[in-house]
């Protein structure tokens, strides 16, 4: 049996016509047909694209996160057995190759949704990025992982594994600019807070204020919207007060800039007594608890001592010239030097490192002008050499004029006399009545600084000659010229780092002085000391004490010596 002819329109899905309207013409039949056929293929798509997604959804487990196990937070049973690297370590040979890290998180932030940024920090300012991205099976990187990886919070530290690669390009960025880490395993040892309350970018900018505020109270945070920025870019970030710096500790130490100050801190302790042991000095300690108030008893710490009262050493002054009364030739130490002074300057602690040094003369207290100079010259020889990396960032923070250094054979000795008329002569016009008689002040000291740098191109000298009342009981008269001592001054720029001169190793001599500066030498403390000195033969000596806080702040030229101490002491301060 034939079927009924079908109407072309409907073959092709077109509607007929509802009755009462006009048939449909070819060209309309047709313009239905194609567009019906689009939407076919669009469905068609579609559902492909479903399909394709279900596979690899369902590849990936479904919703289950199949890199659990590569983040999180670290525990005691979770193991890395990737080598170990250091940042500063690597290179060429570690391309391609699984390594482990321990690092801060520095900064970390999401680019889209199966990738994520971030920059890891070891010690001092190395840094190197490290990427993140999602793998398509769900393995060794999810979604999840990516996005927890991308919100970390800053100052994190975590524990990585990853692969060394070769960037497109460096990243300027980062001290490692030249590789970046994949990112395979991150755990969280020790998580920052939400809030820093001193971030990074502000602990490594030059402090904004030396006012130090009573650590008790809570000092004003810098509001950091910024804190994404690198630490490369923390010269945009806002600056913090020494306050806020000192009262979050953590984060100030973090900073580059403080770890390079430390550096060289300790660089000048190690050049100081790597010089004198070539010299043949021994080192001794000195005690910091003593039973009398040293060097007539002003401006000195006093505490209960069980039945008694002691005291916090303000120098180790009579212990170096115990130590060479006791047959050493030559000896020094380092260590904590107490001053009980109100003095809320820059300038000021009332606790300070101490290098200290006392040597036998033979023929002339010079002999002790020529060893320290030879120390202090060796020092500012080896930061040149040893911490030109530090002093480097220190400057680009802090900016200074290079530490002027006398030629060999130059160096510069002016008596205290020939200082004074150098001000008289050349100075500014407050200094053109100075006199020859009275220590000089601070301004004083710093006006002449600079015409010795401008009239024999150094910032280290040498003051000699001190007039008798600047000067304690122990230091030794002129015997040519009794209104002055064999007594000297050490300066770098203008500012003094060091007092010494020779030592009365003569009882009844030192007896005579201290009656003349008015102190009984019967009393506590001095009694013992002036019996050292009847006790045996004492040769001739001489020494000095410097200051080490003042020695690398002046260095470096820094607004304050509270920026290179660990842990600054004041009259204000007494934390942390």
């Amino acid at each position: 049996m034939s079927e009924p002819p079908v109407d072309p329109a409907q073959a092709s899905g077109a509607a007929p016509p509802a009755e009462g309207e006009a048939p449909q013409s070819k060209k309309g039949a047709k313009k239905a047909e194609a567009k019906a056929k689009k939407e076919a293929e669009k469905a068609r798509k579609a559902a492909e694209r479903e399909a394709a997604a279900a596979a690899q959804k369902a590849a990936a487990g479904g919703d289950e996160d199949l890199a659990k196990e590569s983040y999180g937070d670290w525990t005691h049973t979770i193991k890395v057995d990737a080598e170990k690297v250091q940042l500063k370590n690597l290179g060429d040979g570690h391309v391609g190759k699984t390594v482990k890290l321990r690092a801060w998180i520095q900064n970390a932030r999401m680019q889209g949704a199966k990738m994520a940024f971030v920059e890891l920090r070891e010690e001092r300012n190395w840094t190197v990025q490290g990427v993140i991205a999602a793998s398509p099976e769900g393995k060794p990187v999810s979604k999840q992982m990516v996005k927890w990886v991308g919100a970390l919070r800053f100052e994190s530290f975590v524990l990585v594994e990853a692969t060394v690669q070769k960037p497109l390009e460096p990243v300027k960025s980062c001290r490692v600019s030249e590789y970046e880490l994949h990112l395979t395993k991150c755990y969280v040892i020790a998580a920052g807070p939400e809030v820093l309350p001193l971030g990074l970018n502000a602990a490594n900018r030059a402090i904004a204020s030396f006012e130090d505020e009573d650590p008790s109270q809570p000092a004003q945070v810098p509001a950091e919207g910024i804190e994404n920025l690198s630490i490369t870019d923390s010269a945009a970030a806002p600056s913090a007060s020494l306050s806020t710096h000192l009262n979050n500790p953590a984060m100030h130490k973090r900073a580059p800039v403080q770890q390079a100050i430390a550096d060289v801190r300790m660089t000048v302790r190690k050049l100081f007594s790597e010089y004198l042991d070539s010299k043949d000095f021994v080192q001794f300690e000195a005690p910091c608890l003593i039973g009398a108030a040293s060097e007539g008893g002003a401006n000195v710490f006093s505490l209960p001592y069980f039945e008694k009262q002691a005291y916090l050493a303000q120098s180790p002054q009579f212990y170096k010239q115990i130590e060479i009364a006791g047959g050493r030739k030559r000896v020094y130490c380092i260590g904590p030097v107490f001053r009980a002074e109100n003095s809320n300057t820059p300038r000021h602690m009332t606790e300070f490192t101490g290098l200290d040094l006392e040597m036998e003369i033979e023929e002339s207290y010079h002999e002790v002008i020529h060893m320290i100079e030879g120390v202090m010259l060796h020092i500012f020889r080896g930061l040149e050499e040893r911490c030109k990396e530090q002093i480097e960032l220190i400057r680009a923070i802090y900016p200074s004029d290079e530490f002027l250094l006398p030629a060999d054979g130059k160096e510069v000795r002016l008596t205290f006399a020939e200082g004074q008329k150098l001000l008289r002569e050349e100075g500014p016009e407050e200094f053109r009545n100075v006199s020859d008689d009275e220590d000089m002040s601070t301004p004083q000291e710093k006006a002449l600084g600079a015409l010795v740098r401008k009239k024999f191109g150094t910032d280290f000298y040498v003051l000699d000659k001190f007039p008798e009342g600047a000067r304690p009981f122990y230091t030794l008269e002129d015997p040519a010229n009794p209104k002055v001592t064999n007594a000297y001054d050490f300066f770098m720029r203008g500012q003094e780092i060091l007092s010494g001169g020779q030592r009365i190793h003569v009882p009844e001599l030192l007896e005579a002085r201290l009656r003349k500066k008015g102190i009984d030498p019967t009393s506590p403390g001095i009694r013992e000391y002036v019996d050292v000195f009847r006790s045996a033969g004492v040769p001739p000596h001489g020494g000095g004490g410097i200051g080490l806080d003042r020695v690398v702040a002046w260095y470096l030229n820094l607004p304050s010596v509270h920026l290179t101490s660990y842990y600054p002491r004041t009259p204000k301060r007494l934390s942390p």
